[in-house]
């Protein structure tokens, strides 16, 4: 099924979705974007849908034909105190605040959200697979946070971020029983299934 320009009647209608929410390491990541009503793409999908060759060919297409676009990271630190719900509506929040135009409406992907700014706004459930804008912003939501794990995977190699980009594989946990836990994991996460102690 073909994905739908716009769910509001406004021009200038912002898609915005998060990335990383359930890693047990790295931010939470968000972008919005506004795109024009002309946009087309055949391409165009939930990231989770697109292999990472295709998420990597979308984004420059994205960044280069939208009005504007915007990401934000929330990093651990935060999610570990306000919690990964609110620092994901955060980072949704700074990604519009980055935005070079207004929105005149924001919808937005699953089923939470707090108001921004006055501006009208709808959560819409698997939205990134429904909405271009919101399918945008996936991608650069995922693009940008997977090249910061792919950044910090050098500093902590055995963990091996550049692959899992720090979600609970087994390869993921079997590091963290055996290293114990670095500074850019999310203490307030259960790291591990079993209850073993961590030194956090």
């Amino acid at each position: 099924m073909a994905l739908k320009i716009q769910f509001s009647t406004f021009n200038l209608e912002c898609g915005t979705d998060e990335a990383g929410r359930g890693c047990l390491a790295g931010p939470v990541t968000a972008a919005a974007v506004i795109l024009p009503l002309s946009f087309k793409n055949t391409l165009l999908n939930d990231s989770k849908q697109l292999s990472e060759k295709n998420r990597t060919l979308l984004k420059p297409i994205i960044e280069n034909t939208c009005i504007t676009y915007g990401v934000q990271h929330i990093f651990e630190s935060e999610i570990d105190t306000i919690n990964i719900l609110n620092a994901s509506i955060k980072a949704m929040h700074g990604a519009i605040s980055k935005l070079k135009t207004t929105p005149e409406y924001i919808i937005v992907d699953g089923n939470r959200f707090k108001p921004f700014d006055n501006i009208p706004h709808s959560t819409i459930i698997k939205g990134d697979s429904k909405y271009l804008s919101i399918a945008a912003a996936s991608v650069l939501a995922k693009t940008y946070r997977d090249y910061y794990m792919e950044q910090i995977h050098d500093e902590f190699p055995m963990y091996n971020w550049k692959q899992n980009k720090g979600y609970p594989t087994k390869e993921h946990r079997a590091a963290i029983k055996k290293y114990g836990i670095t500074k850019y994991h999310r203490k307030s996460f259960r790291l591990l299934p079993e209850q073993y102690k961590l030194d956090i």
